[in-house]
């Protein structure tokens, strides 16, 4: 699993993950302070989607991409704190499983 975050993203990051929302909405979450990337397995990252949900008031969008191995890459949109917390969230519970 890769994680990664952004914090104050560029417009045209904005744009690239905007055009590739799994939900197809072109519309902003409700705060861009700062975006996690997570890339892994797709059951890795229905797990870390519920963890982020859960754990802090973030927004949690699949990123349509193509990539060959089948990785899922997710975007955790919200307060740079509130990503920050939901990133490690996911990794604590990736390093004790």
């Amino acid at each position: 699993m890769d994680i990664r975050i952004i914090k104050s993203p560029s417009e045209g990051t904005i744009n690239i993950l905007l055009r590739r929302k799994g939900t197809g909405a072109n519309t902003l979450p409700p705060c861009l302070d700062a975006v996690g990337l997570v890339q892994g397995k797709m059951i890795e990252m229905i797990v870390a989607s519920d963890i982020a949900e859960k754990a802090v008031g973030v927004t949690v969008e699949e990123i349509k991409g193509s990539c060959p191995q089948n990785m899922i890459l997710l975007a955790i949109f919200g307060e740079t704190a509130a990503v920050e917390e939901a990133l490690e969230n996911i990794k604590r519970n990736w390093e004790n499983n």
